[in-house]
């Protein structure tokens, strides 16, 4: 039913300025910057091997700036949602439907970019909250268009979202909607000591969902916590966003042998953000 984990979405108050920042942050240039009139929205998304990230902005009236503006409003700028990647949206909205779930029309969209003209279109299908937990999570079917990408990444660049942290009460629910009925492959579940919490590893397009259970959380609804980008020189990766002004920890050995880790402690609108190299 789901293929890819398609992209991530950061709610921003000032797009400009976080266009600087996260250019600053991933070391590229973005991809498409554009404008979603019947959303009223504003976009500027950097794409990766595997899959893409989108700063949003409000910009007019409409769904999607209300979206954005009660995203702020409740928890500040920062990771807004996540979108799931189907082939065919018909079948996967079929088959929700057959196992019971109440699930509205399949929508359609359409991205323009500024800077060149070109059109992205788009379905997409919202789900109910019994599948989102009260994360902001739709599906999406890419239908016309492509998303420009570059050929080749510098080494101290990022290329690729290693993976995304989820935060949850209820791990045994999450494999019930992201497994069973997503049918995303559930590659991990282990109890880790260290942080004395159950943790699940959701594999798929080269990606992780990491999910954490923490039973003491009051908030019965799963929360995205933080990002955790690949380099394949972090030695080049810290070198370059200390000269762009970047705040970053000094590197060190990851959890996960064979790893070397940094986290940036700047510019990244309220998202813990880690960049990891696989040696």
């Amino acid at each position: 039913m789901i293929s890819s984990l398609d992209h991530i979405i950061l709610a921003v108050e000032d797009l400009k300025d976080a266009e600087k920042n996260y250019k600053n942050i991933l070391g590229i240039e973005p991809s498409w910057r554009g404008l979603h009139k019947e959303l009223g929205t504003a976009n500027v998304i950097f794409n990766f091997k595997n899959t893409y990230l989108e700063l949003l902005s409000a910009e007019g009236e409409g769904v999607g700036a209300d979206l954005v503006k009660e995203s702020i409003k409740k928890n500040g700028e920062g990771l807004a949602g996540i979108v799931l990647n189907t082939k065919d949206m018909s079948k996967a909205s079929k088959r929700l439907k057959d196992l019971g779930f109440l699930v509205g029309d399949v929508l359609t969209g359409e991205g323009k970019n500024k800077d060149t003209n070109d059109i992205r279109n788009w379905k997409y299908l919202f789900l109910p909250q019994e599948l989102t937990r009260n994360l902001f999570l739709f599906l999406i079917e890419h239908t016309k268009g492509i998303l420009p990408q570059d050929e080749k990444f510098p080494p101290g660049s990022i290329n690729k979202l290693d993976h995304v942290v989820i935060n949850t009460n209820d791990a045994d629910g999450f494999i019930n909607i992201y497994q069973d009925i997503f049918n995303i492959r559930l590659a991990l579940d282990r109890i880790i000591e260290h942080w004395k919490s159950r943790m699940l590893f959701f594999r798929l397009n080269k990606t992780t969902i990491e999910v954490i259970e923490k039973k003491d959380r009051k908030d019965p609804n799963d929360s995205l916590w933080g990002l955790a980008w690949e380099v394949e020189s972090i030695k080049d990766a810290h070198e370059r966003l200390v000269s762009k002004g970047v705040e970053v920890t000094e590197i060190k050995k990851g959890l996960k042998e064979n790893t070397l880790v940094a986290t940036i402690k700047s510019h990244t609108h309220n998202v813990p953000t880690l960049l990891i190299e696989h040696t």
